[in-house]
């Protein structure tokens, strides 16, 4: 069997394949104004689940662009989803991201206290002078310690992307946040990860970028 390759330039690698996920996307629909983060985290996870398991809050997205603007600063819960965001389209606008996971004052008290490091990290977070998106895309105690920082008027997220991906206490987690009033960007049930934690904040990047708002 014969094998035929499609001869694409590699410039135009990205955009032939959001042709593609458009064209099978089809009528499939998407809430208006989040189709760019949609079919980014296709783009990213080749899973079209996506377009049905990413739950937007009513003005997520308007309210995350607008937070960038205003400088927020991004904290993730693993380096990977660190590493992932671009920083220097950030910095444009004044934040910063942040991941406390490694830090030793965020290991001695999760060992103090029993926790997971991600529990621990949110405290440090919450500490923060500054705007904060949070994106995590790995740890659901994350979640659940926003969720009850929040409820304990501790913070205040401007947008919380809750993309946990794995078994134990995932989707409770995400159910929690959709309960709070802060806007959230949220893959509902088990799917999610640190890459698509970083897409999606990418994604409110490029539409910046493209939108002619940076």
């Amino acid at each position: 069997m014969k094998v035929e390759l499609e001869k694409v330039l590699p410039g135009e690698i990205e955009a032939r394949s959001f042709e593609i996920i458009t064209k099978e996307l089809g009528d499939t629909p998407l809430v208006p104004g989040t189709e760019p983060i949609v079919k980014r985290c296709i783009h990213t996870s080749a899973d079209f689940d996506y377009a049905k398991n990413l739950c937007f809050s009513e003005g997520a997205v308007e309210k995350a662009l607008a937070a960038i603007k205003d400088g927020a600063s991004i904290v993730t819960d693993t380096q990977m989803a660190k590493a992932g965001i671009n920083k220097k389209a950030l910095e444009r606008f004044g934040g910063s991201v942040y991941c406390f996971m490694s830090d030793p004052d965020v290991a001695a008290q999760a060992k103090e206290e029993g926790c997971t490091r991600a529990k621990a990290s949110m405290d440090k977070a919450a500490k923060l002078d500054c705007p904060l998106i949070f994106a995590i895309g790995n740890a659901p105690t994350a979640l659940v310690r926003l969720y009850e920082l929040i409820e304990e008027g501790r913070i205040d997220p401007r947008l919380v992307i809750g993309v946990p991906v794995g078994f134990v206490n995932v989707v409770a987690s995400k159910e929690l946040i959709m309960e709070t009033q802060t806007p959230y960007i949220v893959a509902r049930g088990r799917k999610g990860g640190s890459n698509i934690a970083a897409c999606i904040c990418n994604a409110l990047l490029y539409m910046l970028k493209e939108s002619g708002r940076e």
